[in-house]
């Protein structure tokens, strides 16, 4: 796990309290490391000046700003690998139905910049290299953080085999919202009978009129009415159906889902941390329903 940058105010101890949980739960699971995202997947997405000054540790001080914290060489290190563990996690959702990167999910980064805590857009990066791979012809980005998954949108824009749907806070960051394919913005406060209302009534539309071969699933838990940058309202037990109803849909339908961690802050890691474990605990669940083996891309020793 990256150490604490002196800068910034990002807490990075969730990551390895995740796989703590995740390995306390007694839940049968699978651990993989994986390896780096190569470079050229990434700069098929990013600026590849940016990519060099996230490579080198030399992001400009305003770049440091925007995404909330210093990249150090041991970030840059971490952010190849969590890039990786996405990817990973597809490979691996395709054999099995579903797994889980237990980081990533960076969907504010944009071409030539991170912000909002993201350095590289895993989503964005993944979906690009699974069609130009050949492994898909449709893939279809689920974003249910409590923030609009703008970085996506933007990277994605204008593409017809790549689909982003996020559903978000409509007050919360960022200010300027981009344009997904599809934005539901919803009210502050908004609790579980709503929120899984809205979800039950576009998620099946969007799965049979898109038709997507894979789902990337951005499963951030901050839509919790004690995330400390949220918005909405959602239990314990309303996180939990939303994630179990994701992958329901994705699986009735045969197809692969992969999550990634995405948003979930507090002033107690642990907490939050096992609010993150809950959501993917959640998911391998539902996914056993149809059935799969269940595995987990680890991310805790980066």
């Amino acid at each position: 796990m990256a150490p604490p940058p002196e800068r910034g105010t990002f807490k990075f101890d969730k990551y390895g309290l995740v796989m703590v949980a995740l390995r306390e739960s007694g839940y049968p699971l699978t651990e993989h490391a994986p390896p780096p995202c190569p470079r050229e997947w990434l700069e098929a997405v990013h600026d590849p000046e940016y990519v060099e000054q996230v490579f080198t540790a030399a992001v400009p001080r305003e770049k440091e700003r925007r995404i909330g914290f210093p990249v150090t060489p041991r970030i840059a290190s971490r952010v190849r690998h969590t890039n990786g563990g996405t990817w990973m996690a597809a490979q691996l959702a395709m054999q099995h139905g579903y797994a889980a990167n237990s980081a990533a999910g960076s969907h504010h980064a944009l071409h030539d910049t991170g912000a909002g805590y993201c350095v590289f857009n895993d989503l964005a990066v993944n979906a690009n290299r699974l069609i130009a791979e050949g492994a898909a012809d449709r893939v279809l980005i689920v974003d249910l953080d409590v923030h609009q998954g703008d970085g996506t949108a933007s990277l994605m824009a204008g593409r017809t085999d790549v689909f982003t749907f996020s559903m978000h806070a409509a007050k919360n960051f960022p200010v300027r919202k981009a344009r997904s394919g599809l934005d539901v913005e919803l009210a502050d406060g908004t609790g579980d009978k709503d929120y899984l209302a809205e979800l039950a009534r576009h998620l099946p539309v969007l799965l049979d009129a898109f038709r997507p071969d894979v789902v990337l699933y951005q499963a951030g838990v901050d839509p919790h009415h004690d995330d400390r940058l949220g918005r909405l309202a959602l239990s314990d037990e309303g996180l939990a159906r939303r994630d179990a109803y994701v992958v329901n849909q994705v699986r009735r339908r045969g197809l692969p889902v992969a999550s990634a961690l995405g948003g979930g802050y507090g002033a107690d890691q642990k907490i939050v941390a096992a609010r993150h474990a809950a959501s993917m605990l959640a998911m391998a669940r539902e996914n056993a329903r149809h059935p799969a083996r269940q595995v987990v891309v680890r991310q805790d020793d980066r």
